[in-house]
């Protein structure tokens, strides 16, 4: 399918939905699976098609692994059972693939050769490989290293105390799991705490990792045990609901299971300052993941300022952010979001295009964007995704609020975080 007529509605979403399983946490539960002793059963898998790449990869690498939708279950190798493939590690679309096995495959004494997309061509490697060359990794790739394909001799590493010029969990996990391999302490300290996945999941696979501020430590040697994984909602996929809920007339969701890790709930406090109608029930927590059930409804949202610490708690949810500031009363300025050039595209500006194709009053700015809100309608058009799928899923959001029809090209490319989008955004619109 080239293109999708979306559908405007009028009549509100209503409605509960299961928000599918984390794809950060579904990623993490296959590689640190594989690498484990013993049998891990993952439940909640997210089945799109990024994780299916993890699950290839790791089978190439030849881990038993058996994958029936959303069940998963991982016939642990350990460090010392992958093997050295065959064929090259296809990892898609999946920027948290490509860098965190990267680090994993630094430590391991085999040659592994990886690429990915299109997409991922274009991607900066050079933020894992130069500080895992650190390490003593002997990685190649084009431009010395900076984008794939890559080529990785992994063998003895040295553990680093790495000081992050950004706040990225690709970096940070891709240097801890090189850390489970090399001599001595492995640390790192980024300049903002980013999203603890990974820190959260070893200690469930029985790794010690150690915390202080903005540094994380683990001993190089430790053996990680096979465990049972229980994935949460992905609040990133949440997100667009969220503003959904908020900005339809008529509209009140509720989304089930969902993940409220501390370092990824900027979508839920950005929503409460802008006066969004959201409770926050049956609170819970399940392998070190807090979880909750989320209802929101139609609110009179204001405009405001985001920035600093917040941003990479939200990276991810920007896109529709901006959405949200449209329906918003006044002024939303989103700053210090640089981060967002380097994403499947550049999403400064995809989501200025897309969203001024549809007569929202959005301008880029060097590292972000200023949105005015006129709380009105968005008119129809033709807009495309860039085959981004977060662009695709708030764009089609968009959708519900404009006044005339609008067409999307390249839909498919949100199958990458939730294969059942549209089949779930339908089910809210016709829900009474």
């Amino acid at each position: 399918m080239d293109s999708k007529k979306l559908r405007i509605n009028s009549t509100g979403l209503n409605g509960s939905i299961d928000i599918p399983g984390d794809k950060s946490i579904s990623h993490r539960s296959i590689m640190l699976g594989a690498i484990a002793q013993g049998k891990t059963v993952v439940n909640n898998f997210l089945p799109g098609d990024d994780c299916l790449s993890t699950i290839s990869c790791f089978e190439k690498l030849g881990v038993k692994i058996t994958q029936n939708k959303d069940h998963v279950e991982i016939e642990g190798a350990g460090f010392d059972g992958l093997r050295e493939p065959i064929e090259i590690l296809d990892t898609g679309n999946s920027g948290t693939t490509t860098r965190l096995m990267v680090g994993l495959l630094s430590g391991i004494p085999i040659h592994t050769c990886m690429i990915g997309d299109e997409s991922i061509a274009k991607r900066p490697m050079k933020r894992v490989t130069e500080p895992l060359r650190q390490m003593g990794a002997k990685i190649d790739g084009r431009e010395d290293g900076n984008f794939t394909p890559l080529s990785i001799r992994g063998g003895s590493l040295q553990g680093i105390d790495y000081v992050s010029p950004v706040a990225s969990a690709q970096v940070k996990s891709s240097i801890l799991l090189a850390g489970l391999n090399a001599n001595g302490i492995t640390s790192v300290t980024e300049p903002h705490k980013s999203r603890d996945h990974t820190e959260r999941m070893l200690r469930a696979f029985g790794c010690e990792v150690e915390e202080a501020g903005l540094t994380v430590k683990v001993n190089g040697g430790q053996k990680l045990v096979g465990t049972n994984i229980q994935v949460p909602g992905d609040i990133s996929s949440a997100a667009f609901f969220l503003v959904a809920g908020a900005i339809v007339p008529n509209s009140r969701i509720t989304l089930k299971n969902v993940g409220m890790n501390p370092t990824r709930t900027g979508i839920v406090d950005v929503l409460v300052k802008m006066g969004a109608r959201l409770e926050i029930e049956n609170e819970r927590v399940e392998n070190n993941e807090p979880i909750a059930d989320l209802t929101i409804q139609t609110s009179e949202l204001k405009g405001i300022e985001i920035d600093g610490d917040i941003i990479p708690r939200l990276i991810d949810e920007i896109p529709v952010i901006a959405l949200l500031a449209t329906q918003a009363e006044g002024k939303t300025v989103i700053k210090d979001a640089s981060e967002l050039k380097v994403k499947e595209t550049n999403r400064i500006d995809t989501v200025v295009g897309e969203l001024t194709k549809l007569g929202a009053k959005i301008e880029p700015t060097e590292d972000g964007m200023i949105i005015s809100g006129e709380k009105k309608q968005l008119t129809g058009g033709h807009v495309h995704s860039h085959g981004d799928h977060r662009i695709g899923m708030m764009l089609a959001i968009a959708a519900c609020i404009a006044n005339a029809e609008v067409t999307l090209s390249d839909p498919e490319s949100i199958s990458v975080s939730y294969p059942t989008f549209f089949e779930h955004l339908d089910y809210l619109i016709e829900e009474k």
